[in-house]
């Protein structure tokens, strides 16, 4: 089967029917009714919580697929916000061809106030907070560990959300419970891991390692937590090849974590406004969405 995205790229949204909520850092939000809103994954590209001015060609509606496969899988884990309305109810019909295998439509729901970050490996941010202290988040680990070991256990380590242009703060336990309140903080964490135990497991039958990730949470009318925005996406997930990983190095990977490398190279303060980028990095990202987005799914020629 050819899975392969091929459309324009788009980088924003103007639905003219539509009352537009808000323009995040990849995803356009526009208002169906009181108790739904539609989203849109555009082909924006953002790192370190900077948008890039060039979009990735395909990017949105890789995300979306792969999103959408996850949330499938997950669904007996815990609801999502994913609906059964139909988009071409509510645009028009060029909008619908440009937009439909980027868009899903979702509940309304009120958005809880932290990034549920899990790592299974230490790599990234977290490896830092280890060299430098022996913990990740408060959490101590043990002496000895080296660049993108596994960890005995996932850990649970949030951060708080950032507004576009900003960076999220990684939190310790103790302020999400601030934050949420202990009995919500305890139950996303927990379910948190378990999804992203379940996740990596799947990946690993097919080659991939799910070195961390971030959920987002939402609650209804009824208190009750949903799985809402993107889920194991490679915008919000590290995927490695399993065959390449190697302890003691940062693995290739097949996520956005090509593009910050790319990015440290450059004499950039990581503020806006963002660097131009090469042709042949955006070429190169779009590929590596391709291929975690056909390991993933199954969706191989």
């Amino acid at each position: 089967m050819n899975s392969s995205v091929e459309s324009p790229a788009i980088f924003e949204t103007n639905i003219e029917n539509l009352d537009l909520i808000a323009r995040g850092k990849v995803r356009d939000i526009y208002r169906i009714d009181d108790d739904h809103m539609l989203i849109v994954t555009t082909d924006r590209l953002s790192a370190f919580d900077v948008v890039f001015p060039q979009p990735i060609p395909g990017k949105g509606e890789l995300l979306t697929r792969i999103s959408n496969f996850w949330f499938d899988l997950s669904c007996d884990l815990v609801g999502n916000h994913l609906t059964d309305l139909k988009l071409q109810d509510y645009v028009s019909e060029q909008d619908f061809v440009n937009l439909a295998p980027r868009s899903i439509i979702v509940r309304r729901l009120k958005p809880l106030p932290v990034e549920a970050i899990v790592r299974g490996y230490v790599i990234g941010s977290g490896w830092k907070d280890y060299l430098s202290s022996g913990q990740i988040c408060g959490i101590e680990l043990p002496d000895g560990l080296l660049q993108a070991e596994q960890l005995a256990e996932p850990i649970f380590t949030p951060s708080t959300k950032a507004d576009v242009g900003d960076h999220d703060i990684n939190v310790r336990f103790e302020q999400t419970v601030e934050l949420i309140g202990e009995a919500k903080a305890r139950q996303i964490r927990d379910i948190s891991i378990r999804l992203y135990q379940m996740a990596s497991d799947y990946a690993r039958s097919r080659g991939i390692i799910i070195a961390d990730t971030k959920f987002e949470f939402g609650v209804d009318e009824n208190d009750q937590l949903v799985l809402i925005d993107e889920i194991l996406t490679p915008d919000s997930s590290r995927y490695w090849p399993a065959d390449l990983y190697r302890v003691g190095t940062s693995p290739p990977s097949y996520d956005k974590q090509f593009v910050r490398d790319y990015l440290e190279t450059l004499d950039w303060d990581k503020t806006p406004p963002a660097p131009q980028l090469p042709q042949e990095i955006i070429d190169k990202t779009r590929q590596k969405y391709q291929q975690v987005h056909d390991i993933v799914t199954g969706n191989i020629e």
